[in-house]
């Protein structure tokens, strides 16, 4: 099993920066692919970024150019630069890991994702 566990998350204003973690342990903890998603207050789930190896990326249209998602396998964390934080970025973030051998088509689909950490809390300000 892969535990996943978030932190970085924080308050802040609009336009402002913050960096989340996620530190993967247990069997492989490192899965091949993995990624972010965000529930904000009063919506469903969405997929925010993901990275399949070291440099696939994928991102969801209301975040490219502005967060960067990245991976450092030799401490097994799994990142997420956010900059330019806008109000609707708030929300609970979580990361999700999917090991190697499954299949995850293209895509930020959070069914593909059998392991979830537990999140952390992002609130922007106006």
């Amino acid at each position: 099993q892969v535990q996943l566990v978030e932190s970085g998350g924080g308050s802040v204003q609009a336009g402002g920066s913050l960096r989340l973690s996620c530190a993967a342990s247990g069997y492989l903890a490192m899965s091949y692919y993995m990624a972010w998603f965000r529930q904000g207050p009063g919506k469903e789930r969405e997929g925010v970024a993901r990275i399949d190896g070291d440099t696939v990326t994928t991102y969801a249209d209301s975040v490219k150019g502005r967060f960067t998602i990245s991976r450092d396998n030799a401490e097994n964390i799994l990142y997420l630069q956010m900059n330019a934080l806008k109000p609707e970025d708030t929300a609970m973030y979580y990361c999700a890991a999917a090991p190697g051998w499954s299949y995850v088509p293209l895509g930020l689909d959070s069914r593909h994702f059998p392991h979830w950490g537990q999140g952390t809390q992002v609130s922007v300000s106006a």
